[in-house]
């Protein structure tokens, strides 16, 4: 293990590396603290994806004079005698935002998803390239995929079709639509709480540009656990103000999302399908089968039982 990270800048003069074991990415993440108890996050990649650490780290770079507690970058390079890319990033301490949510009364719960939105507006103020892909070229293209990539499976959604006819009929709704920095997989298990009770965005290992309100595919994990978080993340998000047309896109993001998690799960063995198929039965009653575009968990700020 130490021939992989003796060629990384400082190295010498770590105290403890410890493997983090959480997450689905092929990467061997660590936590690390120095000789003067600085605490760090190694990321350790195949040198096949150099170009791909090389754009997050660059990316990450573009946030890191924001007002947000995520981990900064702080180094990146080749190690292992060029066998592997290494990606180091400040550490943030807390407990899973997951684990502790529930012990919360409602109140406190809705307003750390308020935080959540607020954190997530900022990142959203990073806007795409010049000339990046337009997005109806690009989702359209994604749609046609999970679509394809769900019938190939061999495995039913229930509702399958539910969902499918809606997508086909609200594709317009990618006409024009902005494009910013995406975390790319915003949802309570990549959040974390510190001990003052402020929010932490963790693991941007899939961010990339595209329509800000994409980012709301993966609130169905957030509202699994609480309801009121979910509803709270959409409000702060918006300050209250949230325009009728984001409820039909958020659906179409969810719907797309859907088919394309059981394919997903597959590689990960019948425990991971049965979740996803689960989550599925969930979200189509949310939906009512997707006659409706707000799901019912869904409280506007003066409904909240916070006000």
């Amino acid at each position: 293990m130490k021939a992989i990270f003796s060629e990384i800048s400082g190295s010498d003069k770590w105290r403890t590396i410890e493997p983090i074991n959480k997450g689905w990415s092929d990467d061997k993440k660590y936590h690390i603290v120095t000789n003067r108890g600085m605490q760090l996050q190694l990321r350790i990649s195949d040198i096949s994806k150099y170009e791909a650490r090389k754009k997050d780290y660059e990316t990450l770079k573009r946030l890191d004079k924001m007002d947000v507690l995520i981990s900064r970058p702080i180094d990146f390079g080749i190690c292992n005698q060029g066998k592997h890319v290494y990606f180091l990033l400040s550490w943030l301490s807390g407990e899973d935002l997951k684990d502790v949510l529930c012990t919360l009364n409602i109140d406190e719960q809705y307003k750390l998803g308020v935080k959540a939105g607020e954190a997530l507006r900022k990142l959203h103020s990073i806007p795409a390239p010049e000339n990046y892909i337009l997005w109806t070229d690009h989702f359209n293209r994604k749609i046609d995929r999970n679509i394809n990539t769900y019938y190939a499976c061999g495995i039913e959604i229930h509702g399958a079709d539910n969902i499918i006819d809606y997508i086909e009929k609200n594709r317009y709704l990618l006409d024009n639509r902005p494009q910013t920095f995406q975390h790319g997989d915003f949802h309570i298990g990549n959040m974390i709480i510190t001990h003052n009770g402020e929010i932490g965005i963790i693991d941007f290992d899939r961010l990339d540009y595209g329509d800000p309100w994409e980012e709301f595919n993966r609130i169905v994990w957030c509202a699994n656990v609480s309801s009121v978080f979910a509803a709270g993340r959409i409000n702060g998000y918006f300050e209250n103000d949230v325009p009728e047309v984001f409820f039909r896109l958020m659906a179409l993001y969810i719907a797309s999302n859907l088919l394309s998690s059981v394919p997903w799960a597959i590689p990960y063995g019948q425990e991971q399908v049965d979740i996803m198929r689960n989550q599925a039965c969930y979200v189509l009653k949310w939906y009512d089968q997707f006659q409706t575009v707000v799901p019912k968990w869904y409280l506007p700020y003066r409904n909240c039982i916070c006000q």
